[in-house]
């Protein structure tokens, strides 16, 4: 059987975390285990609503079913997530390995950024006179970042000249916030430095672009130099001098500690993998490295790609015309698998769609509410195949993760993606073997789009639903105003989804029906029966005070028992009997005459799997009670 590790971390900084993968699985090949990853796009600048939907995603594994743990933390700068994610590694007994963090009690696998950070400022200083410095940082709780901050001030210190570290700006990682940085210098006026030090490449070269339109000239006015070396960064112009972190090796570190972590050694320490400073054009470096032949070749790769973003943006467009005009659940959920299955080139022959249970019982009824913190015991399978096999059931346990999930075979990664609105949580999305989608933000983009898909369904017909129960009153009976059918069968739905949820969910159902009602009819007109109807029925809800009662037929009543009437239904069922008159057949009735036959029926999670599994054995015992009551 395959190990299992998994990883958490979010997918903005896609080529270093895929450079970072690729090295995990280079030296697990000879292993058997499984990467899990947790993904998602979640930024300092989004909503705390949408952040809990994003990041909700690290809540769905049970860590207790895997072999390790793994926090890419050059990706997740969220110190409660990972102090989240490290608690519960800690309960379960896995071991967690940190990449760019540091946690008591577990191994960190760190780059060496004081050293790559000396060598770029020793390099600005020696080899192109840099005096005046200004550091665009990440953000404060990044370890990564305030390394690299912290090496700058130790050159400079060394050198005796702290004061050339003019100033140090916190950016959350955020290139919009570089622009608004470099405005506010330029319209005060402020001296601008020898080089502007970026914590990242995307900094960096959002730093030249806003310079640029500030009429200064990168090389020539002035210095940018980024970290990280992605690949934008060396086909940019002009070419960024960075960092190379060597996020290969940084992988490769971390599936080494693990593989020792199981063969004993559980050791926690630091592992530090040295870094390389790559000289470039935004540094007047113009001959360390052919800039043109790389971009040439990128500008080959780049052709290709808008091809497949094309025909990927045509499919996803067509997959939204398509379930807009849905009128129901399941007709959405019926197109959506066959436009899937007809073409899932993009998709692959293993790719999942799990929803919650409550995303289409939310519609219906809005008692139901979507999750926004873990998810459901129990989820729905939209859509399924692994190695091209459709999946043939309708639901999994959450902790299963992947319906046809193989745990031998050969070693693959999984992506999980988050489906929310919000904080809301739909459900989440599994892709297999696919680091080039991670490269080429092809998940985020689906993600994104596919997210959109379920949220205008969800709420174009729940929008739709509710205006029709407005117009038509759906929920109440006009004869005894207590709930009607209509009500009743949502009722159905939300006890549904509460079985499915909630394993400690109890519930007892009670039905009713009201004897002599033809006879009174006949003899006294419908407007007696009616009279007798409103009478039984405020008996029913005279003893079931704390129950919504339905009338669900002519003279047939069902109470939904839980809570304190749930406690007491044996007494209540007692009570309803003793202040009901003796069942007669023959006139005259007396004039306050009340006669129900009733059946009571409790949940039993051992045997029933749905709400009408209990009503249909309530209805039973109600037709013996009825026929009991006849034989007098």
């Amino acid at each position: 059987m395959k190990k299992k590790i998994a990883v958490f971390t979010t997918g903005w900084c896609t080529e270093i975390l895929s450079q970072f993968l690729k090295g995990l699985m280079t030296a697990l090949s000879e292993e058997e285990a499984d990467i899990f990853l947790f993904l998602c796009y979640s930024t300092f600048t989004d909503t705390p609503s949408r952040q809990q939907g994003e990041m909700n995603i690290f809540t769905l594994p049970d860590l207790r079913d895997f072999d390790g743990a793994i926090i890419f933390g050059s990706g997740l700068d969220f110190q409660d997530r990972i102090d989240q994610i490290a608690e519960k590694c800690r309960e379960v007994g896995i071991p967690l390995f940190l990449q760019g963090a540091r946690r008591p009690g577990f191994t960190s696998i760190l780059s060496d950024n004081i050293q790559g950070m000396r060598e770029l400022v020793r390099h600005l200083r020696e080899e192109h006179d840099v005096r005046k410095i200004i550091f665009l940082a990440g953000n404060k709780d990044s370890f990564d970042s305030e390394q690299r901050l912290m090496a700058v001030r130790d050159i400079l210190r060394e050198n005796h000249c702290e004061e050339d570290l003019l100033d140090v700006y916190y950016t959350n990682w955020e290139i919009a916030a570089v622009t608004n940085i470099i405005d506010e210098i330029c319209a005060a006026g402020k001296p601008l430095p020898d080089a502007f030090v970026c914590a990242n490449d995307g900094l960096a070269m959002e730093a030249c672009i806003t310079l640029n339109q500030h009429g200064y000239d990168v090389p020539g006015d002035i210095i940018v130099t980024g970290y990280d070396y992605i690949d934008d960064s060396k086909i940019f112009d002009p070419a960024i001098a960075t960092i190379d972190q060597c996020f290969d090796k940084l992988g490769e570190a971390t599936a080494l500690l693990w593989k020792a972590y199981l063969s004993g050694d559980t050791r926690t320490r630091d592992e530090v993998i040295p870094c390389r400073f790559v000289p470039g054009e935004s540094c007047r470096c113009f001959d360390f490295r052919d800039s043109d032949q790389i971009r040439r070749k990128m500008g080959r790769e780049a052709y290709k790609k808008r091809g497949t973003t094309t025909y990927f943006n045509r499919k996803l467009d067509n997959i939204d015309s398509a379930v807009r005009s849905c009128l129901t659940y399941e007709e959405f959920k019926a197109k959506l698998q066959h436009l899937l299955l007809e073409n899932h080139a993009q998709e692959g022959d293993s790719f999942h769609v799990i929803l919650e249970p409550n995303f289409s019982l939310s519609i219906y009824d809005s008692a139901v509410k979507l999750l926004t913190e873990g998810y459901s015991k129990y989820m729905e399978v939209l859509y399924s195949t692994e190695d091209g096999v459709l999946f043939d059931g309708e639901r999994i346990e959450s902790s299963d993760l992947i319906p046809g999930y193989r745990p031998d075979g050969e070693n693959h990664l999984y992506v999980f993606l988050p489906l929310h609105e919000e904080e809301s949580t739909y459900g989440y999305l599994v892709f297999r073997d696919c680091i080039d989608k991670i490269e080429n933000r092809f998940l985020h983009t689906y993600e994104n789009r596919m997210g959109l898909v379920f949220e205008k369904f969800h709420r174009a017909l729940t929008l739709d639903l509710t205006n029709k129960r407005l117009l038509n009153l759906m929920h109440r009976d006009a004869l005894t105003h207590v709930n009607n059918r209509v009500a009743y069968e949502d009722k159905e739905n939300y006890l549904q989804a509460q079985i499915i949820s909630d394993p400690d969910f109890r519930f007892a159902i009670a039905m009713f029906d009201v004897n002599n009602l033809k006879l009174i009819n006949d003899s006294g007109g419908h407007e007696a029966g009616d009279e007798y109807l409103v009478r039984a029925c405020r008996l029913i809800c005279n003893v079931f005070k704390h129950s919504p009662v339905y009338r669900i037929g002519g003279d047939e009543f069902v109470a939904v028992l839980s809570g304190e009437d749930y406690e007491n239904r044996d007494a209540l069922m007692a009570r309803i009997n003793e202040l009901m008159s003796p069942y007669r057949d023959t006139l005259p009735l007396p004039e306050d005459y009340v006669s129900i036959a009733c059946g009571l029926s409790v949940f039993d999670p051992a045997k029933d799997s749905s709400a009408a599994d209990v009503a249909k054995r309530a209805d039973e015992a109600m037709y013996r009670d009825k026929s009991a009551k006849k034989k007098g």
